[in-house]
Parts: C-alpha cells; structure tokens; sequence
C-alpha cells in the first residue's frame, strides 16, 4: 500500500489530503474562520439542567451552548479532577446529582457543532500525542485494537504501565503509531503529556468561566501526529513556511517522521497534480460512477444518509443474479472509499441490488468490513435486514465535506426539487380569484419568473383569458429576472 499525504496551504484555508495508490481517500479542511474546536479544552459554566433528557447545556463561550449528557461526565464532573469516591452506575447517577446550574467544570469537546447542533461535550479529559493519549481521570492502559500481535500488546501494556507508576498521573491508550515503539520514545510522551496536562490544570485554575483553556493543534501539525503512520512514504507541503515548521515539529516530537517530509516548489498547484480537485469536487455529486457501468446514489439528510446501489448500464455476461453480484461486490469499494472522502458519520443505509443466495450476502457484508478496515473513523454493520438494508453506524466528530464546503440551496432551501411552473400558475389562479373577491381594482399586474410566465402565455393562455373574463378585469404578466421559478407576486393596480 503506497500512501502519500499531501498539503495545500493558503492564508485563508488549509487542505490534507490522504492519497492511496493514487486514489483520494480522505480530505480534511481547516478554515482560518472556522476552525473546528473537537480536542479543545474548556472552562465551562453549567447554564441549565435538563434532567428529562439526562444531560445538561454548558456555556464555553461560543454561539450555541454546548451539551453535555450524564454519560460523559466522569465521577463528580468538577473541574476534571480525578475522584475519590467511585463513580455510580450510569442507571443511577441522576443529572441532578451530577451537576448544578452556575457550576463551572472543566469540559472537552468531543464532537464540532454540526447544522444546529451545538458542539458535544465530556468531562473525561484525554490528550493525545504521538504514540500515547493521557486520560487524567483514570488510572488504567488500555491498547488500540489495531495492533493485533498479543506479544506486541502485552510488550506495550508493560511498558506503559511501568511508565504510567513513575509519572503517576493518570491512565494511558496506547495508539496504533506505537507499534514496535522503543522504551525511549513511549518514556518521552509520558513526560510531554505530564507536563502538558499539568500546564492545562495550572490555567484551569485561573481560568474565567466560558473560556479556552488548552487549544488542539491546527491541521498541519495533527495531521503529521494522527495521520502519518508506517505506510505513508511522503508528506508533501506546498508552503515553505509551513514546511520549515512542519520539519520543527517532526524533529521536536516524531523524529521518525522529518525525512518523509517535502517542499513542493511546483508551479502546477499540487491538488492539481493529483487529481484531487476533480475528485473533490465529484464527492458533492449525488451520482458515483462505477467502473463496471453501475452507479452509487448518496443522500444526505439531518436524519440518517442512504446510499443506493444500481445496475445501471451493467448487463453481466452469465445471469442476473452474477450481475447483481459483482455489482453489490464491487460497490462495497466504491461505498468504504466514498464514506472516508465525504466524512459520512451517524446513520447510514445501504441499499444493495437484492441477492438470492446467502453466501452472496455473506461474501459482500465481509468485503465491506475489510475495505472499511482502513478507515480512521469506527464503525458498525449489522446484517443485511428482511427488506435487503443493511444499516451501519461510523462515528463523526467534524462535519461531512457537504456542509463544510456547500450551504442549502436558497432556491427551495435544500428541498432539492421545486415546484414546477404549472404548479405555480395555479397557485396565482386561486390568488387572483381571492384578490378579486375581496378588493374593487382596475386590472391585477402578476410579477413571476420568465418559465411561469412563458407558460401562462402558452399552454395556460385559455385558462388565464378564462379567469380574466370570470373576475371581469384585466391581468397584465410582467417578467421578474430576480424572481425564483416559485416566487410571484399579484399586484393589484
């Protein structure tokens, strides 16, 4: 697997973008206005409590109050510090006995504000580095599932454990990048993130309420902590500038990292080069394209995302149930690359073509699994259901690539369809019959769009002179080039 993560910079925007053989797999978009916030640490103020849902709104000091349910708030919840007493049961422990209103605590969002959501919020703490994430309010180790070698895990769960005693500060995961990790360099990301998490504790305390205590990295930086592992053979960077503080941070703290990073001094932007523009801008496409003639659609909607998958111009050349097949096979491709490059996260329904055969169903459900093993983002498939759905689950913490890079459509405010021009010419039919019966005037002026009044000048002229002769005045069209297919108004003259 060759892997390549490239780099574009700009003042206002900064885009990674994870190339595999070739292909996009992932883009993540950071805007200089609208940074996402997820890993930023908060002194929060409790505003209200809401025990019919179990949770509460916190004040951090941005637009919306944040929320915070009873399941994430570790121990007492006050101000992050690790608890005596162990914590209740989650049946047990009411809201109200957690928190109070006007009670300030030390919160880290765990999810951005997503459409009119406000951002999601939990009490345990955790602080990533390269190899190690610290989780102050526990005192356990635990080992990322990625790393499958048992003498490996055990190994690492020794070492950390021994390391986590010396420190005796909290509780460690041991991330996916520390496989086959020397003793030194695990022994200099307990010290970073001690003395890290001491510095955050030091602010929090004098810290105001609805204030920032400890900001995540930008992109650049996280990406070369999170996203750079054994596979990726170059990081390429297209600002000098944020090379040179790229190469700063990579010595400082993943020096394995440093001789995999370039400048790109091209002329060509380096998106371009790649292809990756072309490909982001087919991933706000409903329709995918498969290469055996097939095709995907994906809709998006507050609830859920279904994705459908179709035939199209594939015939096969055995029989019908092959056909459906190889496409349902070859889309679960399409469908686990698909997810990654848009950041698909909640729930998401798979409509694959019917299959008769069990064994089929079997073959497609694991040939999903696998193509989604790469996948950062956790997920869950169930079974296909009785209906042939199959639901899944991947977890989102940042918004998709939609609503990061579009907004609805101020035409039929994200509806996706309009009413057509025949609709609207009957609608001003029964307005002008309203406007006739309640006011005395000399004739009615209708303000519309150019396709409404085209029609109502052709295939509704006899309907039109019809009603103009039933009210007994005159109806004047006017065009409106600002006007939307759906807008008219009746101006009575």
């Amino acid at each position: 697997m060759s892997e390549e993560i490239l780099i574009n910079i700009t003042p206002q925007e900064t885009r990674v973008a994870v190339v595999e053989n070739g292909v996009l797999q992932e883009v993540y978009i950071e805007r200089a206005r609208q940074r996402g916030i997820v890993g930023n640490i908060y002194k929060g103020r409790v505003s209200r409590v809401l025990p019919g849902m179990q949770a509460a709104f916190v004040d951090i000091g941005l637009e919306r109050a944040a929320f915070l349910h009873a399941s994430d708030i570790i121990g007492n919840g006050i101000e992050g510090v690790v608890s005596d007493q162990p914590p209740k049961p989650r049946s047990t422990a009411l809201i109200t006995e957690l928190l109070r209103e006007g009670q300030d605590l030390m919160v880290q969002v765990i999810k951005d504000p997503l459409g009119s959501k406000g951002a999601r919020l939990t009490t345990h703490i955790t602080i990533p580095s390269r190899y190690l994430v610290l989780m102050p309010a526990t005192r356990s180790v635990g080992v990322s599932q990625k790393i499958e070698s048992e003498e490996e895990r055990a190994r690492l769960k020794a070492l950390v454990a021994e390391l986590a005693g010396e420190m005796e500060e909290g509780g460690y995961i041991i991330r996916t990048a520390a496989e086959g990790a020397a003793e030194e360099a695990l022994r200099a990301d307990t010290q970073f993130l001690r003395r890290l998490w001491l510095s955050i504790n030091e602010r929090a305390q004098g810290a105001l309420p609805d204030s920032v205590i400890h900001e995540d990295l930008p992109l650049v930086l996280r990406a070369l902590r999170d996203l750079v592992d054994v596979d990726v053979e170059k990081v390429r960077i297209d600002s000098r500038e944020t090379f040179r503080r790229a190469v700063d941070f990579t010595a400082q703290f993943v020096p394995q990292v440093a001789p995999r990073i370039e400048y790109y001094p091209g002329e060509r932007p380096i998106f371009d080069l790649y292809g990756v523009e072309d490909e982001i801008q087919k991933a706000l496409e409903r329709k995918v394209l498969l290469k055996s003639g097939g095709h995907l659609i994906i809709d998006q909607t507050e609830a859920m995302t279904t994705i459908d998958v179709n035939t199209g111009a594939y015939v096969g050349h055995r029989n019908l149930e092959e056909t459906i097949f190889k496409t349902n096979l070859e889309a679960t491709q399409a469908l686990a690359r698909q997810l990654r490059l848009r950041n698909l996260g909640g729930i998401i329904i798979l409509d694959f073509i019917d299959m008769e055969e069990e064994e089929h169903k079997r073959q497609v459900l694991a040939a999903l699994q696998k193509h989604l093993e790469r996948d950062r983002a956790k997920s869950h498939i169930s079974e296909v259901s009785s209906l042939g759905l199959v639901q899944m689950t991947r977890k989102r913490t940042r918004e998709s690539l939609e609503h990061v890079l579009c907004a609805p459509c101020p035409t039929c405010t994200g509806r996706g369809s309009l009413k057509t021009p025949e609709t609207v010419c009957y609608e001003i039919f029964r307005e002008l019959l309203r406007e006739a019966r309640q006011f005395d005037v000399e004739q009615f002026l209708v303000l519309a769009s150019q396709e409404v009044v085209d029609l109502l000048l052709d295939e509704e002229s006899t309907s039109l002179a019809e009603l103009e002769s039933f009210i007994g005045k005159p109806i004047k069209l006017q065009v409106e080039a600002l006007y939307t297919q759906e807008h008219f108004d009746v101006v009575l003259v």
